[in-house]
């Protein structure tokens, strides 16, 4: 088990050591899919590579698995999960390095449209290089590529190869096939228990869907889609296939409620009226035009096969890699990136539904034509700052509630007892506001405090697991233990519908730039009938969800 500590650097500041971020510290190197989930810091070590460390601490980087020692604890092959991974960028290759030190899942198969580590971006220089070099024992081992940022699938496989062949030592070991094409990976992989799902955020859902349509079992990153009527369909087939057990990565990292429950329920705030959810999302460059040169597509990059099924276009590094999640098309804007570790534990606590009113409040960019400024009509990237008012309905006991996400510095105002003693909102956190007090809590509802009757009181007691968290071979390992048991667990895709349905609001709202009513049971604004367009998009052959 860890310390509160860890767990604060774990879940706050995803994939990163935590650490006030000044504007000159949050651009990226740029050096690509998955780069994600942290700004740029000044310390050597990244997130992933420091909770690799705490791994190879917790777990013992020096033990082999067991299944390689035989002995008590050993796992024989067929007791093993066999898992297809798609998608190595920065993020996917991260990852699949705390995954190969799971005894439990073997991966046989791994899948991206980029052959070579040409073109990624990541948080830092070295970060994940060093944790690869780590993660195979190899102190030498480079990239290759333009000998920059690691990823793709040639530099996954070595990574695979190596680790199962001179780390774990397997014996035999016929090596981890590649591919370039999921679709081909799905019809020749068909004995795979499982896939991971590590690409840009468009084509989660359709991803999520072919392989349950095929009987896998899916981990996926979030979110499950950025469409709602998509990420509707990835839900309802995963209801009508119980036997496929689904995970949505975010919920290993989630806070707990009970302090705030506790207080909420015994009146310490009066009436629950809000919640007040802000990020310093983005941390990545985000774009107010649409790309216009047309630089080649890099070597051994299929840029077709990237698009999947958005609309073709021209190939720009500008869409691809850490900042796909800044296009309408291809990400989901902040509040995917982030709102899944923050309000996940508090729309279970608080059985928040379907939102009914969706209100955006969003920057804007001006630009000259000749001598004149106008301001740009930007309906394909999220802006640069926003802040999204969602109404929820009563539900039971709980009275109508309203949540208020901010993103890009915006943040709720200092309630008065900070301001009394000079403090100010830091720049991730969670407030609940009633009739009679506030709580304030940490990004991931940790170090909740009530303000209340002009003092600041600090939560008498802390939760079983509040300081205490899963490593990444632990939450792996559930989800090895589900699928040989059948038994669904906690933070599978059903456990995400309400949250991945007002992310996604949240894009339409912002892409249309108008309140909006939503009416749930039918999956329709019923205000602005041309925001509709946004809950779904036009596939191009070969991804529709429903043939794939």
């Amino acid at each position: 088990m860890i310390s509160l500590s860890l767990v604060n650097y774990l879940t706050v500041q995803p994939f990163h050591m935590k650490k006030e971020i000044s504007s000159d510290e949050a651009t990226p190197v740029v050096q690509n899919e998955e780069t994600t989930d942290a700004p740029v810091e000044k310390s050597p070590l990244s997130r992933r590579d420091f909770l690799g460390m705490t791994v190879v601490s917790a777990a013992g980087f020096t033990i082999l698995p067991r299944y390689v020692l035989g002995g008590k604890g050993f796992i024989a092959p067929s007791d093993t999960i066999t898992l297809a991974y798609i998608g190595v960028g920065t993020q996917g290759t991260r990852e699949l390095c705390d995954m190969l030190q799971v005894p439990q899942i073997r991966v046989v198969a791994v899948c991206d449209p980029n052959k070579e580590a040409r073109g990624y971006r990541d948080w830092g220089p070295t970060y994940l290089r060093d944790q690869i070099r780590q993660t195979i024992q190899d102190p030498n081992w480079t990239p290759g590529g333009d000998h920059l940022i690691p990823g793709g699938r040639d530099n996954a496989k070595e990574v695979i190869d190596t680790y199962y062949k001179k780390v774990a030592k397997l014996d035999p070991y016929n090596g981890c096939t590649s591919y370039a094409n999921v679709h081909e990976l799905l019809d020749k992989e068909k004995g795979i228990d499982a896939v991971k799902i590590m690409t840009p955020d468009h084509l989660h859902g359709v991803l999520c869907i072919a392989a349950m349509k095929r009987g896998k079992n899916v981990l996926v990153h979030k979110p499950i889609s950025n469409r709602l009527i998509e990420g509707k369909k990835v839900i309802e087939m995963a209801r009508n296939k119980p036997n496929l057990i689904t995970h949505l990565i975010p919920w290993d990292s989630n806070g707990d409620m009970t302090p705030v429950m506790n207080w909420i329920n015994a009146g310490a705030i009066g009436t629950l009226t809000e919640i007040h959810n802000w990020t310093n999302r983005p941390v990545w460059p985000q774009y107010d035009q649409l790309p216009t040169d047309k630089p080649p597509i890099p070597d051994g990059f299929d840029w077709d096969l990237w698009l999947g099924p958005e609309a073709e276009r021209d190939y720009s590094p500008d869409y691809t890699n850490m900042v796909f999640r800044g296009w309408y098309d291809f990400g989901g804007g902040s509040m995917a990136d982030m709102g899944h570790y923050s309000l996940w534990t508090v729309f279970d606590a608080l059985h928040l539904t379907s939102p009914e009113v969706v209100e955006p409040r969003r920057s804007h960019v001006c630009a000259f034509n000749g001598p004149v400024p106008f301001r740009i009509d930007n309906d394909f990237s999220f802006p640069t700052s926003c802040t999204v008012r969602f109404g929820f309905p009563a539900n039971g006991d709980r009275p109508p509630v309203e949540l208020f996400w901010y993103d890009g510095g915006m943040r709720p105002p200092t309630p008065d007892e900070l301001a009394a003693q000079n403090q100010i909102l830091p720049e991730e956190g969670l407030m609940f506001v009633g009739t009679k007090g506030k709580i304030l809590a940490g990004f991931n509802v940790q170090n909740p405090r009530l303000l209340a009757n002009g003092t600041i009181e600090s939560s008498n007691t802390t939760p079983a697991n509040q300081g205490e968290g899963q490593t990444i071979v632990k939450a792996l390992g559930l989800f090895a233990d589900a699928i040989k048991n059948g038994k669904q667990y906690p933070g599978n895709f059903s456990d995400a519908e309400f949250l991945t349905e007002a992310i996604d609001l949240y894009s339409v709202a912002l892409r249309a730039n108008k309140l909006l009513k939503y009416d749930a049971s039918n999956r329709t604004i019923t205000n602005v009938s041309d925001a509709n367009k946004y809950l779904s998009r036009n596939y191009r052959p070969g991804w529709d969800p429903d043939t794939i």
